[in-house]
Parts: C-alpha cells; structure tokens; sequence
C-alpha cells in the first residue's frame, strides 16, 4: 500500500550506535539517503525525544538544510527558537510536532518499546500523550508486534487518502541487545553501568545482530514511505567501556553520536 506522498515516518533505534550502524549497513534502512553521523540533543531517550518532538532532530555541524536543525529544520514549530537561514521542511504550529500535524489534518500514530514510553506512568504518558492511537508493547523486544499494530492502524481507514505522521521507537537495540530468535539468553546483559568486566565484543556482536534483524522487518513499512517523508535515527548511543563508561545515561560523545538518515517527500536528503 502506498501511502499519501506527505505522509511522515519517524524511527528511533534506541541507543544504536554510529559504528553499529555504519558496520552492519543495513539494506532496507540504507535505501533512505546517504548515512550522517549526527550528534543527538541528549543522551538519554526522554531528553532526546522530548527535544526531538520539539524539532530538534540530531544535527551536523555543517550549514546543510534538514541535518542541521540550526541551519533549516525539518519540522519547524513555529514561534520556537532561531528562524533558521534556509527553507524548513514543515512548518507547525502547536506545542509539539505531533500536535502541529494533528492540526494541518495527519493522523498521528505512534509506538514506543522502552519503558519510557509505559503510558502507565507519569513520566511515560508525557512522550505518548499527543498522539491519536499509542501503543506501549510492554517490552523493548515486541518489534514484530509494534508493525503489526502500526500495519493495523494504517488499514483503519482505507477508503481515505490522509496523510499520516507515525512514530516508531525500537527496543531491540536497546540494551540488552536482544531480538526474537537470538541464539543467546535475553537476560544476560553486557552492558551495565560500573561493571567491572570488560564485555564490549559481545555488546558489538549482539547490537550488530540486532539492527540486522530490525532491518529485515522493517522492509514492508519503508516500502510504504517509498514517496514520503522519512526520518531514521538513534535517540542516543551507549558507551561500551570507552573512559570507564557503560551504557548510557550520561553526556560523552559515544552516547551522543547516533546515525541520521532522511528523505524529504521521497528524496534523499
């Protein structure tokens, strides 16, 4: 099914890192448009994507339209912040870029894997709360669910033509790097905060695979976004033992370099 060609997609690979990305190349993801290597505004996902649903993707140093949200933002909400020197992308009104479609007519779809995203918290239903239909699988390891829900959802209403705005954020790359039909135990995690133990090959190993397999699901919804609008990024990346660090959750610049990659109505950007 080909979708309305101003329709948006969004995916988040939570916590994928730049060299993760750019060793495995993903097919499917990798059609979008040359990768970037961007800087993330946090190194946490609700800061990254609270910065993000505000229009501040991951940027680029350089004056390049779209990937440097300083130069030429792709969703620009308007009244917020510095006019930019070139064209946006789309400009918004509302307190959110969900909330700016909302009101140009989109249906806003979203689902998140991590726990930030649980809607049964307070934290968690800030990030979901603009959006029409949210849905929170319950662990970070449900990709296949979250598609169909989505594939669920986009059918809904076939016999209409409204462009869409939907958000995916992925938990497979997330720690502990886990994916449906992983050779190794879901609960053994290489990545902790203070370990002692140097576990970096195996996180390599493990998140490598990972994108891998969420690149394969991933085809069908791509293919739909062929002529759209499409944004796939990290919210942040992890420290696999670089300076003494683990994990995520604190400003060093393997937890800020993600990989960027977008297409703006069907051309690359």
């Amino acid at each position: 099914m080909m979708l309305n060609s101003k329709s948006v997609l969004f995916i988040t690979l939570d916590s994928c890192r730049y060299d993760t990305f750019r060793s495995v190349k993903p097919f499917n993801i990798g059609k979008i448009g040359p990768l970037v290597k961007a800087m993330s505004p946090s190194y946490f996902t609700y800061g990254s994507h609270a910065a993000m649903f505000m229009g501040f993707l991951p940027s680029i140093k350089k004056q390049k339209s779209f990937i440097n949200s300083k130069y030429s933002k792709l969703f620009r909400l308007a009244h917020a912040g510095f006019p930019g020197k070139e064209k946006d992308g789309f400009i918004l009104e509302g307190h959110s870029i969900i909330n700016g479609f909302q009101r140009i007519g989109y249906r806003c779809i979203g689902s998140g894997a991590v726990g930030w995203f649980n809607p049964s918290t307070e934290t968690g239903a800030v990030l979901g709360k603009d959006f029409e239909s949210f849905f929170f699988p319950g662990e970070a390891w449900e990709l296949r669910r979250q598609l169909k829900w989505i594939d669920d959802q986009i059918h809904r209403k076939p016999e209409t033509n409204q462009p869409l705005f939907i958000f995916l954020n992925i938990g497979e790359t997330h720690v502990p790097y886990w994916h449906e039909g992983a050779l190794w135990d879901r609960d053994d995690n290489p990545c902790i905060p203070f370990q002692k133990q140097s576990r970096r090959r195996d996180c390599v190993i493990r998140q490598r695979a990972c994108l891998a397999y969420v690149d394969k699901l991933l085809a069908p919804l791509l293919k739909a976004f062929e002529q759209a609008t499409v944004v796939v990024t990290a919210d942040h990346g992890d420290c696999w033992g670089e300076d003494g660090l683990w994990e995520h959750g604190v400003s060093h610049p393997k937890t800020l370099e993600v990989p960027l990659l977008m297409k703006y109505q069907g051309v690359a950007v």
